[in-house]
């Protein structure tokens, strides 16, 4: 990112607007928090990957219009290390770094890549992902051992059903060992193949204790999910773009299922989908407190649910703690 002039004037790429807004919204996140009482967000759904990986990802919400009707700005298209200071300036203490592969072969690759990446970013929640591969089980495993807090899944890119049997392995290894699994498997902001309630709902059958998170609370099919919730005490929802202008456009929440969202508090957490959101990191939080359910369960959202089940972070492995597992 070029730097501004040295007169403190704006360098000719709009560094120094863009500072001075984060700068604005850091403070306004900073305040909701102290508002409720908490130290910090816990955010488990945020984007870090490879740089050429990321600019594939960037490349395809530059053309999503076709696909939603809407433009899909990004924004906070910025380097790797800017965007982890922009978190940390928010106040918050813990994210992930989703990733997810496209392709065979990839899965083992990125999940180097992630642990590295989580090696020199404490604050990372140790993030992997998984991927219908031969090996899959072996890699996961090398990911849960190597002390991998969460891992992603995406059915709708990776278009694989769940129930791949080489897949079976890999789920037995992470329901065993209680390792969160972060999925996207709702049909926003198009269907897959793979998509919706009913792929889940066979795995989830089949591996009941598995620690499925729903991302974007399973948008557009939230009726499905919330009982699939209900259904499996294990299950948990992202609130990853829900209920913002942007998604209630394009996927509204239906508001008579507004009970069942206070009802199930303590199993929804927070999601942003950090960097690659068309609008500002507040307007999550604005969302979800305009959603009227209280500030217990705002506090619960935000930051309690995360760290009941995540724990602090001295309890991370200590490999983590000590940077050893970095290469």
């Amino acid at each position: 990112m070029t730097s501004s002039g040295s007169d403190g004037t704006d360098g000719g790429d709009g560094t120094d607007r863009r500072e001075g807004r984060e700068g604005r919204e850091a403070e306004d996140v900073r305040a909701f928090c102290a508002g409720l009482g908490i130290p910090g967000l816990i955010d488990v759904h945020t984007h870090f990957m490879p740089e050429r990986v990321l600019d594939k990802v960037w490349a395809y919400f530059d053309a999503v219009g076709p696909l939603t009707g809407m433009e899909w700005p990004i924004t906070y298209r910025e380097e790797e290390d800017r965007r982890v200071e922009i978190l940390r300036g928010f106040g918050v203490l813990r994210f992930t770094s989703m990733l997810y592969p496209h392709k065979p072969g990839m899965a083992r690759w990125l999940n180097g890549w992630a642990a590295a990446f989580a090696a020199r970013t404490p604050d990372c929640l140790h993030t992997a992902t998984l991927y219908p591969d031969a090996d899959a089980t072996s890699y996961v495993t090398e990911a849960v051992e190597a002390g991998a807090r969460v891992f992603k899944s995406h059915l709708q890119v990776g278009e694989y059903d769940p129930n791949d049997g080489r897949l079976d392995g890999a789920w037995g290894v992470l329901a065993d060992a209680g390792v969160p699994v972060v999925v996207h498997c709702g049909s926003g902001p198009a269907p897959g193949k793979y998509t919706g309630p009913g792929p889940v709902g066979r795995l989830l059958a089949r591996y009941p204790g598995l620690r499925l998170i729903v991302a974007h609370m399973g948008m557009p099919e939230y009726t499905e999910f919330l009982d699939l919730a209900e259904r499996y005490p294990q299950v948990r929802l992202d609130t990853t773009m829900a209920f913002t202008d942007f998604a209630e456009r394009l996927a509204p929440f239906p508001g008579r299922e507004r009970g069942r969202l206070r009802e199930l508090g303590g199993r929804i957490l927070l999601g942003s989908d950090f960097p690659n959101i068309p609008y500002g990191y507040v307007h999550q939080l604005r969302a979800l407190e305009r959603l009227g359910l209280g500030e217990e369960w705002l506090r619960g959202v935000c930051h309690g649910n995360a760290h009941a089940l995540f724990g602090p972070p001295d309890a991370e492995p200590a490999s983590r703690r000590t940077g050893s597992g970095d290469s």
